[in-house]
């Protein structure tokens, strides 16, 4: 049982326009395709008391793409062009991944959800990339993906399922890792740029700036996800 953070938005379907779970049907259909099972979790109204019920139902988490973190939880000034607040959002997910951490469930963090996990373990994050690194290469905009190389550590996890050295990936993001939070190597980088991460200590908690959802043809991390909870589901912790 993977669960996958969604938004609630505003969206319409014939004559209805409500508010709904939003989230794109590429990340659960790629973890049904490695044999997990998808639960959708959007922001409830009292995100501790709610994260420690839906916890206890899950065997690994996803925490989704998707618009900035707040800089507020990170001691920042708001820079222009940082995305209006989801305050919705990060409480939830903050609960819901430190919630994770009590109980070693499996976690893979996905662009935003990357961002969020290094905040939640004290680290900062560069608000605008193109001013930070001079470089638009990360974001085209118009929801066309960019196309970049990462540069793979070998010997970390992630080169366990991708291969180590330079691995073409998708990116969609604006915002990148300033300061790594604590308790977190980074694995992967693109000039400098942290691309992903993991934790050094016990559990699987596995960090990727970009978008994995959006390569259906390799969808080695959600299985490398599945995998871990399925050692949860029958140990009660994943493996070492």
């Amino acid at each position: 049982m993977i669960g996958l953070t969604t938004y609630l938005e505003q969206a319409k379907q014939g004559v209805w326009d409500v508010r709904a779970a939003f989230l794109p049907q590429v990340y659960f259909d790629s973890v049904t395709a490695s044999g997990g099972v998808a639960v959708l979790l959007p922001p409830q109204p009292d995100p501790e008391i709610a994260a420690d019920a839906v916890l206890d139902g899950l065997d690994g988490l996803i925490l989704t793409g998707g618009l900035d973190v707040q800089p507020e939880l990170y001691g920042a000034d708001r820079h222009p062009r940082t995305d209006e607040p989801r305050p919705d959002r990060d409480a939830w997910e903050l609960a819901l991944f430190r919630g994770a951490e009590e109980r070693r469930l499996p976690v893979l963090a996905i662009c935003r959800g990357l961002q969020l996990v290094n905040v939640a373990r004290g680290g900062t994050l560069h608000q605008h990339l193109p001013e930070a690194l001079g470089t638009e290469r990360f974001r085209v905009g118009g929801g066309v993906f960019a196309t970049n190389d990462v540069i793979v550590d070998e010997g970390s996890r992630l080169a366990e399922l991708v291969g180590p050295g330079a691995l073409e990936v998708h990116s969609y993001h604006h915002q990148g890792v300033d300061r790594l939070g604590d308790g977190l190597v980074a694995t992967a980088h693109t000039d400098g740029l942290v691309q992903a991460f993991e934790s050094d200590g016990e559990g699987y908690v596995l960090g990727v700036q970009w978008h994995p959802e959006q390569n259906q043809e390799d969808r080695r991390l959600f299985a490398g996800l599945v995998a871990e909870a399925s050692v949860y589901a029958s140990r009660g912790v994943p493996s070492a």
